[in-house]
């Protein structure tokens, strides 16, 4: 081959080329981004809207359906996911792939920001516009935790720390949680204004006003320009105090004089404990395409030289660290790595000391060559990218063996060392070529997943076929300059002793062979039941897309009884620190009451403010192993079951696209009731079921809500306005935030304005509310308006703008949620609905269908073509095709049968392992097919050059397989869950497939010979 010629004769070049290769490959494994998780860009959005007080029916009408039929309108929509609650919106917005990110998220912020005022409403609370990006997750949780400081101390020195790592320009996103921030809160007495004819909305515009920092613009002075600065915001209480809200008759009114102005802590909504005690969360995300180990570098002096400056009484805990982590991770891998390579230098004694040597330089060199190419197409080093190293381990040292053995095997036939080295390359050559053609196009499908799972896999299967490819670079290049440099002729013509020892078992396989070529029917039968009882194993095996993370943590939520309030659902939480104290193997329990955990992993986000709700994020040693993780959450789950004050349900942390839960049945229709009565009969099924666990339906209870009904008519008669009333009734019930003022830190705070009920009001607390008429006289709110109590759903979900209600469960241990479907569905399948409603699938189920469906199969059918095709260049005819892919079932057999025994699933890295397994055979049958033709063209008779073939190829096809499999021995017994079943797979496929197919082959091939012509001028070592 030109390029082997060339590469021999200009060794000077070669040696440098790859010597740079080493030295940029050394750099770019320290330089290259490297990250928990692989950095997702998708076109999704999420639109919160906080409008306190509204009923999930309220929200549904005046808020959520105008912007549903807004965002609705806009180009390459593909879904709009909406949750309703009281006072709270959420709607996830997911665009088509393919979309300008950047360019998507200002048209929606646009044409949200649009309608505020004018088709929702304008005291809207807040109206946010966010993007998701798997760069917001933290990496860094810290918890400033004490028994007896006060919350101002905390917040300060949490404010410090904050202040801080926001200086480290590769952090974002830097913010603490737990404790209440300073406000100056305005009390205003309702009698005094009533008495004073002042209107609540004369009050409100004043301090808006006041509160407002306006630029004064520019002012030219001879040659120079002033800014001119007002005195902008309020500064402190007195400030506040001494604002003029009215002025009747040159008789001025202060706000201090209808009202009480304090400087306080604003109500809590959120409390924080870590192991049972009062803390403070700070935490911080980094920005993409960064190192993560250079950037702990970074934050951790950073953090040292804060703790020294804490007093006794507060502690410092860093009880998430995300470096930490993705360094434990390289680490393991590294040491597995390394018993790797000890192992393969085993399987490679019976090639010889030289020729082992030069296989062994190969492996870190073709690595590096594949590190470089992932990194130029911009993919970082994480645990998807490291999966695909590992199985390009099993993968890389393939072409080198077979090209060394060749040219080993040309040295003892008695050809000169230069002669060898070329021609021995060069027969070989075209096979490494078509065998690296084959696997590249069978990894090809991966590389074109759809969506969210396509670009959460990507960077693996790009990761093997830059080995595979750098492989091949080495293969036909390095391997034979170093072969010209560093082998001898030997001096034993039939190898050194490994290889005389190995050789009298060739010679047994040549026997068993020789026998199956006169039974070849027999044979082939044979083949076909192991194959078939193989398949038959696979429902047995089952299926589950993503596997549990393998992260030595956990949730367990809490979900108190409906509207359960904050202090309450404390003293409950409370009750479940106090069983996980008595755990030792639990490290930490960080304790979020009233929201969600601050997001610490790629698919789980952070939930909103919710009074009667409680996250504890469960941590364990770094160094406990998944199994141990799985026991500690089973033995949670049984002691919690029967939890009495509280739903507590235990969750391990999923890999994949984000999903409501393993098995979700959605349920839409029009009528709410209708909805619900279908839901309790799902429920009833799901309950029923042995398999499930944690099974929840959210119209399982309703909302009980004070409605307050205006008469109108009564209220235009009396010129009040319907605004007026509601931000009246607003202001008592949950106060407003009218200004903003600047602390000593120069920090923007809240000025709220309420006028607060008793913390145990009854109804007859709204007779004491009065709203004022457009003149400023005073009428009580009961005159214009009656308040009652309603039920409401606790949610209303939209789906593209159809209602429905979600009936979730998730599985106990072992049990897979496509099995737990195959025996409910047919039950909800005969559960009579009215016309109009229907359901749908969602969970695993949906997830599966997006990932595996759509353009996937397109990608699929054209990776098959392609893959024919190779093999058609490779060798001229459909016979040829059909004798090297008959051996893929045989890699299937031992495969799925070592998954079964050893508990795993079929799922995305198990398929990854036998697409791997699949072109590992398919290039172990095309050289043995390849060489038996060559020795046809020479003009050798059918069944002498399938046997000669056979033994002479047994060899590199032992050695790559025994390489492949000690390599990845370590790999498979790692614990993680994310590759370990992938080793799994190529250890028992290519067990059975080097049994078994070495035999079928050759008998394939004897049943239908390719056409050969016979060529006299080959060359050929005899």
């Amino acid at each position: 081959m030109k390029i082997t010629n060339y590469a021999v004769k200009n060794y000077q070049f070669t040696l440098i080329m790859f010597a740079m290769v080493a030295a940029v490959g050394l750099a770019t494994l320290f330089t290259m981004p490297r990250a928990e998780d692989p950095a997702l860009h998708p076109p999704s959005y999420v639109v919160t809207v906080i409008y306190p007080g509204t009923s999930p029916k309220e929200m549904e009408e005046t808020v959520v359906k105008p912007l549903e039929k807004k965002i609705y309108q806009l180009e390459n929509i593909a879904k709009i996911m909406t949750t309703i609650k009281n006072g709270l919106a959420v709607l996830v917005i997911d665009f088509k792939y393919g979309v300008d990110v950047e360019n998507k998220y200002q048209e929606l912020s646009t044409e949200i920001n649009a309608l505020k005022g004018n088709e929702i409403p304008k005291d809207i609370y807040s109206l946010k516009v966010e993007k998701i990006n798997s760069s917001d997750v933290n990496v860094l949780q810290i918890a400033l935790v004490s028994q007896n400081a006060s919350a101002k101390a905390v917040r300060d020195y949490a404010d410090e720390l904050k202040t801080r790592l926001e200086k480290i320009t590769e952090l974002k996103n830097v913010e603490y949680s737990g404790v209440p921030e300073q406000e100056i809160h305005v009390d205003l007495q309702f009698d005094k204004l009533a008495r004073l004819k002042i209107p609540i909305s004369a009050v409100i515009g004043s301090m808006q006003s006041e509160g407002t920092d306006i630029s004064g613009g520019n002012l030219n002075m001879g040659a120079k320009s002033f800014n001119v600065k007002t005195s902008g915001k309020y500064k402190d209480a007195e400030d506040v105090a001494n604002t003029v809200i009215y002025n009747t008759a040159g008789q001025i009114t202060y706000l201090k004089d209808v009202a009480e102005i304090s400087r306080k802590n604003e109500v809590e909504k959120h409390y924080v404990r870590l192991n049972g005690v009062r803390a403070v969360l700070v935490n911080a995300a980094m920005k993409e395409n960064l190192n993560i180990a250079s950037v702990e570098k970074k934050y951790l002096p950073v953090i040292e030289q804060f703790e020294k400056t804490l007093p006794a009484n507060i502690k410092l805990i860093k009880n998430f660290d995300q470096g930490k982590m993705v360094s434990n991770r390289l680490n393991k891998l590294g040491e597995d790595f390394a018993i790797a390579i000890l192992l393969v230098l085993i399987t490679l004694l019976p090639l010889g000391t030289r020729a082992s040597i030069i296989v062994m330089i190969t492996i870190p060199i073709s690595l590096a060559l594949g590190l470089v190419i992932l990194n130029a197409f911009g993919y970082s080093l994480n645990q998807l990218s490291i999966v695909g190293l590992v199985v390009a381990l099993g993968l890389l040292v393939d072409d080198s063996i077979v090209v060394v053995e060749n040219i080993e095997r040309w040295l003892r036939e008695g050809y000169s060392k230069n002669d060898a080295v070329l021609k021995g390359t060069a027969q070989i050559g075209e096979a490494v070529l078509g065998c690296t053609a084959t696997l590249i196009i069978a990894f090809l499908p991966l590389a074109f997943l759809p969506d969210k799972a396509g670009e959460f896999v990507r960077s693996l299967p790009v990761a093997i076929m830059s080995s595979v490819f750098a492989s091949m670079i080495v293969a036909l290049t390095l391997v034979p300059f170093l072969a010209s440099r560093i082998l001898l002729k030997p001096k034993n013509d039939h190898g050194n002793m490994f290889l005389r020892n190995l050789q009298k078992f060739i010679n047994f396989y040549g026997g068993i062979m020789t026998h199956a070529l006169h039974k070849p029917l027999l044979t082939l039968f044979i083949a076909l039941a192991l194959s078939g009882s193989a398949i038959a194993l696979f429902p047995a095996v089952g299926f589950k897309l993503f596997p549990a993370s393998e992260k030595a943590m956990f949730l367990v939520n809490l979900n108190m009884p409906l509207q359960t309030n904050l202090t309450e659902s404390d003293k409950i939480t409370k009750q479940v620190e106090a069983v996980l104290k008595k755990y030792p193997e639990i490290k930490y329990f960080t304790s979020n009451v009233g929201k969600g955990n601050p997001q610490v992993y790629y698919n789980i986000r952070q939930q909103k403010e919710q009074s009667d709700f409680a996250q504890i994020l469960v941590q364990m040693d770094n160094e406990a192993r998944p199994s141990e993780k799985i026991e500690l959450i089973e033995k949670l789950r049984k002691r919690l079951a029967d939890f009495p004050y509280a739903k507590v349900e235990v969750k391990d942390f999923e890999q994949g696209p984000p999903i409501e839960a393993p098995i979700s049945i959605r349920i839409f229709g029009e009528n709410m009731d209708s909805i619900r009565a279908i839901s309790f009969k799902v429920e009833k099924i799901l309950r029923a079921d042995k398999g499930t666990v944690y099974v929840n339906n959210e119209l399982n209870v309703y909302n009980t809500d004070v409605r307050v009904n205006i008469n109108r008519d009564k209220a235009r008669t009396l010129g009040i306005q319907t605004g007026d009333i509601d931000k009246t009734v607003r202001l008592a019930v949950a106060g407003l935030e009218v200004a903003q003022y600047i602390d000593e830190k120069g920090d923007s705070r809240k000025v709220v304005v309420s006028a607060p009920l008793q913390k145990f009001a009854t109804l007859d607390a709204f007779h004491n509310m009065f709203v004022n008429t457009s003149s400023g006289k005073p009428v009580a709110l009961n005159q214009i308006a009656e308040v009652k109590f309603e039920t409401s759903p606790t949610a209303i979900n939209h789906f593209n703008k159809s209602r429905y209600a979600k009936v979730n469960a998730y599985t106990k241990e072992g049990i897979l949620a496509n099995n737990v479907l195959k025996e409910v569905v047919p039950k909800i399948d005969a559960i009579k609905m009215p016309e109009g409603y229907y359901y749908k699938l969602s969970g695993e189920k949906e997830s599966e269908g997006d990932s595996l469906g759509g353009n996937f199969i397109t990608v699929i059918i054209m990776s098959i073509f392609l893959f024919v095709a190779a093999l058609i260049l490779q060798f001229k005819n459909f016979k040829g095709i059909i004798i090297v892919l008959s051996v893929i079932p045989l890699g299937i057999v031992g495969g799925i049968v070592l998954l079964f025994l050893s508990g795993n699933h079929m799922g995305l890295v198990t398929i990854i392992g036998f697409i791997g397994l699949s072109g590992i055979e398919v290039k172990n049958s095309l050289l043995l097919v390849d060489f038996t033709n060559q020795l046809r063209r020479e003009g050798m008779p059918l069944e002498e050059a399938i046997v000669h073939a056979g033994e002479t190829r047994f060899l590199p096809v032992v050695l790559t397989s025994l390489t492949a499999i000690f390599g990845l021995i370590p790999i498979a017994l790692n614990p993680n869950p994310n590759i370990s079943p992938l080793a799994i797979v190529l250890i028992g496929g290519l067990i059975s497939s080097t049994l078994l197919s070495r035999i079928l082959t050759p008998v394939m091939y004897k049943l239908i010979p390719p056409r050969i012509e016979v060529n006299q001028d080959v060359q050929q070592p005899n």
